[in-house]
This record gives C-alpha cells, structure tokens and sequence, in this order.
C-alpha cells in the first residue's frame, strides 16, 4: 500500500516527468498530500484497498467517504503511478490498471451492458471527459483522446479519438537505451 501511494506521489513532483519514488522523503509527500486535493483522494483510496485487503471492514466507509468528499468513485486493482487530475465527477471502476496512468477529468471507466470491467495497461493517458467501457482491454501506452467513448479492445501504442473511439495512430514502442533498465 505504502510502495503504491509512494509511486501514486512521484506523480504529482512534475507531472511530465516521472520521480523516482525512493528519493521521496515523508516531508516531501506530506508537502503534496498538503497541496493536491487528488493526491488527498488516493491516500484515502490506498487505505482503503489495504483496509479491503486484510479484512478489516473499514473500507466501505473510506470507500463512500471517498465519493462524498472528493467526488470520486474508485474500486479494482490500481497498480502504483495513478495521476488523476480532477476527481470531482470521475468513475474509475477496473478489473485491473497498470502502472503510470494518468486521467485528466469527469473520465468514466466501468462496466457497459454487463458485470465486466475494463482492463488498462501500463501508461495510459484518459483524456478529459473520456468513456472507457465494458468487457475490453486497453494496451500499453495507449493514449484516448477527450471526450472519446472506447468500447472495443486497443492495441498497444494507439491513439484513440472520437465518439465511437477509432484508433488514429499505433506508435511503435522504442527501444530502451542500451545498459540501463526499464
């Protein structure tokens, strides 16, 4: 829980870039969780997964404290690295996220005709006022544009816009530079 809300931090340090969540000192977090109200709302929602996880029944509470104070609605399993910039009106309902996602505002994730969810991969970035819906998986470094409406699976790399969601472009992944690691 901890690691996670440490990464979920690193985030807010510069936004374009990613910390490395080590060099983050208690102080420095203190400072952020003091600063962004979105970062306040993942702290509370780190606590209550960790709450959820070791059968401790304070996570429904931390769970509708959540919404009513931030606005937001969060549940499923969210790796460390989530940078959400206005939770007021944001839905992030998941199976899974990966790492370093980053939702912009009023974003809807969760289920379309059915009990599936979603899953996200790794570096995402949800565009302002985005739905991302049903039983479909989002690659990796994956960007959807505002006010798209996904509802069909997107490859890796792609770019998605309009409603409904039509990937525009597939980046190729580039190679990590040589001797140093992901």
């Amino acid at each position: 829980m901890f690691e996670m809300f440490r990464q979920d931090a690193a985030r807010w340090v510069i936004p374009s870039q990613f910390a490395d969540p080590a060099s983050l000192t208690t102080v420095q977090m203190l400072k952020l969780l003091y600063r962004y109200v979105a970062l306040r709302a993942m702290a509370w929602f780190r606590l209550a997964t960790w709450f959820q996880e070791n059968k401790i029944p304070l996570a429904g509470p931390i769970y509708r404290w959540i919404l009513f104070r931030f606005g937001l609605e969060i549940n499923g399993y969210i790796e460390g690295g989530l940078y959400i910039a206005h939770p007021s009106g944001t839905v992030i309902s998941v199976r899974h996220m990966g790492r370093n996602c980053s939702v912009i505002a009023a974003v809807t994730i969760g289920m379309r005709n059915t009990w599936a969810f979603p899953d996200i991969g790794n570096n995402v970035f949800i565009g302002a006022g985005a739905r991302v819906l049903g039983d479909i998986t989002v690659g990796n470094d994956v960007k959807i544009g505002a006010n798209a409406v996904v509802i069909k699976d997107v490859p890796d790399g792609a770019t998605v816009v309009g409603v409904p969601g039509k990937v525009i472009e597939i980046r190729e992944a580039e190679p990590a530079p040589v001797g140093l690691e992901q």
